[in-house]
C-alpha cells in the first residue's frame, strides 16, 4: 500500500493502471476507520483490479467549527487497519489539493438532498457533493463504494454522478452494525459507556416501528410510539423520525411503496443517524 498526498502523484499512478487496462475502485472516507469502512474496502477489492482508499476530513461538510475540531484524525491507525486488505493506494490529500487557492465552485444537488439531514445541516450536502465530485475525478474511479447508513448521502452521490455524466458507478453497501444493532459510526466512540448502552434503543426502536407498519399499523401511530420509547430510554432529542420513499426520499404517510424509516437523534452530545428498509405494506398485511 502506497501513501500518496499529491494529486499529481496520484494521476501518474492511475494513468499507468489505465494503460494496463485495469479497473479502479475507490472508497472515500474521512478516516477514523471501523468495520463498516473496511466492509466497503472488501467490496471494492472484489469488484476492481486496483483499490484506492481516500482519507480527507472535509471542512465543507461540517456545520460547526466545534464538530470539525472534534472529528478524530487517526491516519496512522487507519493505515494499520488497511494493511491486511492489500489495497493499492491510500490517498491523504492536504486541503489545498482539494480546495486550492481561489477555489470557487460548489456542486449542489436538489431533490434528494432536501429534508432529513439536508434540513438539519444546511450546506452539508453541498460540501459532500463537491468533495465527492473532486475525489471521483482525481482518482479516475470506475466504481465508488458508500455505506447505506448514510442513505441520503448515497442518493445524493448517485444523483450527482448521473447528472454530471461521471463514468463512476456508485455502489451502495449494507450498513454494518455492532452486536447490539447500533450502526457503526466514527462518532460512537464519543458516547461514553453509559450513553453507549442507551444507544442500542435506536436500532431496536426502528426495528419495532417498521415491523408494526409492515403488519398494518398506521405509520403515524408507530412513529408516535417510537418517539415515546426513545424519549423514555434517555434519548435527549429526536431531530427527525420519518418515513420516506426509497430511493427518491419523498415524505410518506403510508408504506404502500418501497420505503425506509430514517432517524437522527442526539445522545450525550453525539448525533446518531440510522435507517432501515421497510417491507412493502399490502392490503392483506
Amino acid at each position: 500500500m502506497k501513501l500518496i498526498r499529491r494529486k499529481t502523484d496520484l494521476r501518474a499512478i492511475t494513468d499507468g493502471w489505465r494503460r494496463a487496462g485495469e479497473t479502479i475502485g475507490v472508497v472515500p472516507t474521512m478516516g477514523a476507520l471501523h468495520a463498516g469502512h473496511l466492509s466497503l474496502v472488501k467490496a471494492a477489492s472484489a469488484r476492481a483490479d486496483r483499490v484506492i482508499v481516500t482519507l480527507f476530513v472535509n471542512p465543507r461538510q461540517f456545520n460547526s467549527p466545534e464538530d470539525l475540531a472534534k472529528y478524530p484524525r487517526t491516519e496512522d491507525s487507519d493505515a494499520q487497519k488497511l494493511a491486511p486488505f492489500n489495497i493499492d493506494l491510500l490517498y491523504v490529500p492536504a486541503p489545498e489539493e482539494i480546495y486550492p487557492e481561489g477555489f470557487a465552485t460548489t456542486v449542489s444537488v436538489s431533490g434528494v438532498s432536501e429534508g432529513l439531514c439536508g434540513a438539519a445541516r444546511p450546506g452539508h450536502f453541498d460540501g459532500v457533493a463537491t468533495v465527492v465530485s473532486k475525489l471521483l475525478l482525481q482518482t479516475d474511479a470506475d466504481c465508488a463504494f458508500f455505506g447505506e447508513k448514510d442513505y441520503q448521502q448515497l442518493q445524493v452521490v448517485r444523483r450527482l454522478a448521473r447528472d454530471l455524466d461521471l463514468k463512476t458507478e456508485i455502489v451502495g453497501c449494507p450498513t454494518v452494525r455492532e452486536a447490539d444493532g447500533l450502526a457503526m459510526s466514527s462518532r460512537n466512540a464519543r458516547l461514553g459507556d453509559t450513553a453507549r448502552d442507551t444507544a442500542q434503543i435506536v436500532p431496536r426502536t426502528l426495528e419495532a416501528a417498521i415491523n408494526a407498519i409492515a403488519r398494518g399499523a398506521p405509520a403515524a401511530d408507530a412513529l408516535d410510539r417510537a418517539r415515546m420509547a426513545l424519549t423514555d430510554a434517555g434519548i435527549e432529542a429526536i431531530e427527525y423520525l420519518e418515513l420516506r420513499s426509497d430511493p427518491d426520499l419523498r415524505l410518506l404517510t403510508t408504506a404502500d411503496e418501497p420505503a425506509r424509516l430514517f432517524i437522527a437523534a442526539w445522545l450525550n452530545g453525539v448525533r446518531l443517524i440510522d435507517n432501515m428498509q421497510i417491507a412493502r405494506q399490502t392490503p392483506d398485511s
